[in-house]
């Protein structure tokens, strides 16, 4: 094909003050940089958007710098090698890589890893086979120390993390898991295609009447995706020893002045509770075994997924938004190029 010199990106124009809007962004075209020893251009065909990405809009210091005023956002993405000056890639390979929101990345060959398309389409390489599918793998298996005959409560059920979550905890041999979501419609997707056990929509009456309606007995692990009254309706219903996994606070992350603390934390001392927080990027050595694992289940057809593709890479800041407001079902994607 031939190569333009130039590309369209999406850049942090300014900074949210609250929920993010389309205003925080503009869409640009930019000329490509050249294509160093050791590098290839990438075409991107689909790329991710993540709750994290939200964090990083703030200017303020965490585990990953903050995203620049005027500068270019990334992200995960999968795209197809344009060009190549490292013997590592051929033309045409496909590989994920970490520089999205931009129509073509100029990328360190050691920053592509090439994926395979006839094992999974590109798309699962950013959800299920991606760091949504390891962090649900790691989050569950270590950072809450699941064990088999645990009752599990995942908030955020239907989303690229929740879901895999409660598939992961009844394939691992959980024996109640519970899921909340955002609507009548995906409570269904979670009982009637994921196998959970039982899920209510938090939005339809009192969190803590509707997990202990669902959990009578309690619950022993707590996967947390969204804080706020979720994870106290978690801590009140907790039993001895139970452990905590907390992956996000996507219920608060948009709030002025930050995210309230628990209410009824004293329940994490009468109860013996462990509440441990973790990032995918703590469990890497975790990797080939939960692609390996994971893998094997969708081969054999026992983990289901879903994806909420949004088309276009201009429309990818009200993707984003729409993900943080819950809008999607399983994995939001934007598909840049087909």
């Amino acid at each position: 094909m031939t190569v333009p010199s130039t590309g369209t990106e999406v850049r942090l124009a300014a900074r949210p003050e609250g929920w993010p809007t389309t205003g925080n962004f503009s869409v640009v075209r930019a000329p490509l940089p050249a294509v160093g020893t050791g590098q290839v251009l990438v075409r991107n065909l689909v790329m991710s958007v993540d709750p994290y990405m939200r964090g990083r809009m703030n200017n303020t210091r965490s585990y990953v710098p903050p995203f620049a005023v005027g500068k270019v956002l990334d992200g995960g993405a999968v795209g197809r090698v344009v060009v190549s000056k490292s013997p590592r890639h051929s033309v045409g390979d496909l590989v994920l890589h970490g520089l999205g929101w931009r129509e073509y990345a100029v990328v360190g060959a050691a920053g592509a890893v090439t994926v395979d398309p006839a094992l999974a389409p590109p798309g699962a390489y950013l959800g299920v086979l991606g760091m949504p599918g390891h962090a649900a793998y790691a989050g569950l298996l270590k950072a809450a120390e699941f064990r088999p005959g645990d009752t599990v409560f995942v908030s955020g059920a239907a989303g690229a993390v929740g879901s895999l979550v409660g598939q992961i905890a009844r394939l691992c041999g959980a024996q109640r898991v519970i899921g909340s979501a955002g609507s009548a419609e995906k409570v269904a997707y979670l009982t009637e295609e994921l196998g959970f056990d039982a899920a209510f929509d938090y939005k339809a009456g009192p969190v803590l009447d509707q997990l202990a309606k669902a959990a009578p007995a309690g619950i022993d692990v707590y996967f947390d995706n969204v804080g706020g009254d979720q994870l106290d309706a978690a801590l009140a219903l907790a039993r001895m020893g139970a452990r905590f996994a907390l992956c996000g606070t996507v219920s608060q992350i948009n709030e002025k002045d930050g995210p309230a603390g628990p209410r009824n934390l004293v329940q994490a001392i009468a109860k013996g509770i462990t509440l441990r927080g973790f990032l995918v990027s703590n469990h890497a050595g975790l990797k080939d075994e939960f692609t390996a694992r994971m893998g094997g289940w969708l081969a054999e057809g026992r983990i289901s997924y879903r994806e909420t593709v949004v088309k276009g890479l201009e429309n990818a800041p009200a993707a984003f938004i729409d993900m943080l407001r819950g809008a999607n079902t399983g994995k939001m994607l934007v598909r840049i190029a087909d």
